[in-house]
């Protein structure tokens, strides 16, 4: 278990995914250009056999802004994008239900 002093730690925002594209030799990561609010980010996410670039561009995703970076197959990551799973192995990106302001904090 965690405090809400831990939880509170994480800095969850809206994004908006600028561009995306797949991440030569891997069949599953993705790289995304995401609008934060103040600045743009490169994430990667290995959503890559449910999602495809096309799909993702334009969405407004929820990302924890504050993680350390880092690199997946060379390539540098600045954040997650949030998304859940069922048992049988079914995903789905975390998305906002209304449209708000990109960069507006989760909370």
């Amino acid at each position: 278990m965690i405090t809400i002093e831990d939880f509170s730690k994480i800095e969850l925002r809206t994004g908006k995914v600028l561009e995306a594209k797949r991440i030569e030799g891997s069949n599953k990561l993705i790289v995304m250009k995401v609008d934060t609010g103040n600045e743009v980010r490169q994430i990667v996410a290995g959503i890559g056999k449910v999602y495809s670039p096309e799909e993702l561009t334009g969405k407004t995703i929820v990302v924890i802004t504050n993680l350390q970076p880092v690199k997946l197959m060379g390539v540098e990551s600045q954040g997650m994008l949030l998304a859940a799973s069922d048992d049988e192995g079914r995903l789905s990106i975390l998305t906002t239900e209304r449209e708000v302001k990109i960069g507006s904090k989760i909370k």
